[in-house]
């Protein structure tokens, strides 16, 4: 046995992961990654419905399903055919994770509720995904990416005060549902160890709208401030707004007391990313600095900018003085040249330069799998953190139904009973993707 094997985190865990499009099957691949044998149940024929979502390859599962769904198996299965929910109930008996993100009810109403699974199987864990908390006024809701942004304060915080941009936005990060898919793995990892002091396994519930406030505590905190003081001045909307009862949109603001805003760099004309970001900390002595760098001593003695309070007051004048010197250099050598300085600082990196950064394709930020057939090799984000003595082996997504015998014999059933099973629609045949490349229009 390798270290390698030894030190596989959830090595010999068995989840039967019936999860759908992306918030579920986010957690469910981070299990898998962490050496769990995960077990996607999906719909016969059809599958999960990302599989043939924003097709870019002809005759390939997109990369919306393969980029969330690598190392799990894939097992085709009718759960309203008694058939269908005996073979879920044996998944079930000799699992020790079950995951959901169906409809609210659903998995109750189809026979696999908490009450019924902990009676089959007392040391599993179950996990369910929904979008808001069990009793809300919302419990029935279906719940999508913006709208967990927008239930948990995420859109109202998010945009620009002025201007027909003035309206609540979401963020293009996946806030609702890869963000509760993490949430979810806390709490799941966390059941598992509670279940070695328990020995029986526990309920444990997500709603997306939850994970997005967890995300968003420190606009509670604004919250809270704006009650007792009536203004907020690290607002990019302060001193000049008429403050209301919530707090206002954040802007470009950096969220706390520092003044942070993001800057032209060289080349700003042409690219609309050519942007660094740029906080200016409390202390005098911060700010000093930054007007020594950029060749201006002057600043620091201004009386607009004195101290924080001053500086608070006159940002908007802050902002083009810094921006004079931003604009002469690109945005890498802004970071070289200010981070040397212990300024805090960052280049805006667009999605083409991410994909090819050399730093995150080098230490498994950015990871490629072989898909083989049309797709071939694909990059996706990899684990979202490292360990000392693990890493993951990356796998290949399944074709539709592809461990359908493999996880059938597991569990007792021969050859001929698994062809019976495909006669009667219990499961499908395996499907390998046959569809067309998506049509666009290019003007």
């Amino acid at each position: 046995m390798t270290e390698q094997s030894e030190n596989v985190p959830l090595k010999g865990i068995k989840v039967v992961d019936w999860t759908q499009v992306q918030s579920g099957p986010s957690c469910t691949q981070l299990l898998a990654w962490l050496g769990a044998e995960v077990i996607k149940i999906e719909r016969t024929n059809t599958g999960d419905p990302t599989r043939n979502e924003l097709l870019d390859i002809k005759d390939s599962w997109s990369l919306y399903y393969l980029q969330l769904n690598a190392n799990k198996k894939s097992l085709t299965l009718d759960i309203k055919t008694p058939e269908g929910q005996k073979i879920m109930y044996d998944l079930l008996k000799k699992a020790d994770v079950f995951v959901e993100n169906i409809r609210p009810g659903a998995a109750t109403r189809a026979g696999f509720g908490w009450e019924k699974v902990h009676e089959l199987n007392p040391r599993l864990i179950m996990a369910s995904l929904k979008g808001f908390n069990k009793g809300s006024r919302f419990a029935n809701v279906k719940a999508f990416e913006p709208v967990a942004q927008s239930a948990g304060g995420a859109a109202s915080a998010t945009g620009w005060n002025e201007g027909d941009a003035n309206i609540p936005t979401q963020s293009a990060a996946a806030l609702g549902d890869s963000n509760s898919g993490m949430h979810l793995t806390i709490a799941i990892l966390a059941a598992l160890l509670q279940r070695e002091h328990t020995g029986k396994g526990s309920y444990v519930y997500q709603s997306m709208q939850d994970a997005v406030i967890n995300l968003c505590r420190i606009k509670l905190r604004d919250q809270l401030m704006l009650d007792n003081l009536g203004a907020l001045p690290f607002y990019a909307v302060y001193p000049n707004y008429k403050w209301g009862k919530a707090i206002p949109r954040s802007e470009n603001s950096e969220g706390g007391q520092v003044i942070g805003w993001t800057y032209k760099a060289k080349g700003w004309e042409m690219d609309p990313n050519a942007y660094v970001y740029i906080v200016i900390q409390n202390k005098n002595k911060s700010w000093e600095t930054i007007a020594n760098k950029m060749g201006h001593p002057e600043w620091a003695t201004d009386e607009r900018f004195k101290d924080w309070e001053h500086r608070q007051l006159h940002k908007q004048e802050i902002y083009p003085l810094i921006e004079s010197y931003t604009k002469n250099y690109d945005k890498y050598e802004l970071t070289k040249k200010l981070g040397e300085a212990g300024i805090p600082v960052g280049p805006v990196l667009d999605w083409h330069e991410l994909e090819n950064d050399p730093d995150l394709n080098k230490d498994g930020t950015l990871v490629k799998i072989n898909q083989g057939g049309n797709r071939g090799e694909f990059k996706t984000v990899g684990m979202p953190f490292t360990m000392l003595n693990y890493k993951p082996t990356y796998k290949r997504a399944p074709d539709l139904g592809e461990n359908n015998k493999e996880i059938l014999s597991s569990l007792g059933y021969d050859p001929e009973q698994i062809e019976e099973l495909v006669a009667k629609g219990v499961i499908s045949k395996v499907e390998k993707p046959h569809n067309p490349r998506t049509k666009v229009i290019k003007n």
